[in-house]
């Protein structure tokens, strides 16, 4: 099989956005990660410091009710919401949707998360890994990049979570679903071990011939 697009899902910490980037440059394909939600932004008109505010999050069930609230009140009164006033996360979801579904038609590209995987598991052109490590070592990685004082074992299980749950909520899939994923692998402490792993599940030694490590 020729795979013309990989999506990359990754336990904080795990190193995975940087697996994807390292791929993406071997390969010469787009990265679509920080991309994502810039092209949301341009889509939705809207600033994409409010894309990040939703950016693989859930809401809660009371906020998710008030916008229902709001949006049913405005138009009883018969005003009509601007287009940024409907941007939320449900909106969001559908958007990027749209842009992954659109990376994909173009090919030559390393998807990281945003459900990616559900979105485009029915393409056979398509390569899913998910990328986890233990919890000491995530640890160990994000304190050299966390600001001091910031708790990164307490980051480590609030991002997963989160993680887990956007994926429940909009897919209905478990996160760690071993059928969602082509490789599921540990990347310990080597970012690039990691990467050949995944190229050579991919395409076996002519990818890794090509990417030239």
């Amino acid at each position: 099989m020729k795979y013309r697009v990989l999506t990359v899902n990754r336990e904080y910490g795990s190193g995975g956005g940087r697996i994807a980037q390292t791929i993406a440059e071997r390969l010469g394909w787009k990265l679509l990660d920080r991309d994502i939600i810039d092209a949301i932004a341009y889509n939705a008109h809207v600033d994409a410091r409010l894309v990040q505010r939703y950016d693989e999050h859930i809401v809660s069930w009371l906020r998710r009710l008030n916008q229902q609230a709001m949006r049913g009140a405005a138009l009883a009164a018969g005003i009509e919401l601007g287009e940024n006033a409907v941007f939320d996360a449900d909106e969001m979801v559908k958007i990027s949707q749209k842009v992954i579904e659109e990376a994909w038609s173009e090919g030559n590209c390393v998807i990281v998360g945003r459900g990616a995987q559900c979105v485009l598991q029915c393409k056979p052109d398509v390569f899913h890994a998910f990328v986890y490590a233990p919890v000491k070592a995530r640890i160990a990685r994000l304190k050299k990049r966390l600001d001091p004082g910031v708790n990164a074992e307490e980051r480590v299980h609030t991002v997963d979570a989160e993680r887990a749950k956007y994926l429940q909520q909009y897919f209905g899939k478990n996160w760690c679903n071993m059928h969602l994923y082509d490789l599921m692998l540990c990347s310990h402490d080597d970012e690039d071990e990691a990467a050949r792993t995944i190229l050579y599940a991919m395409d076996g030694k002519h990818a890794l011939e090509a990417a030239s490590f």
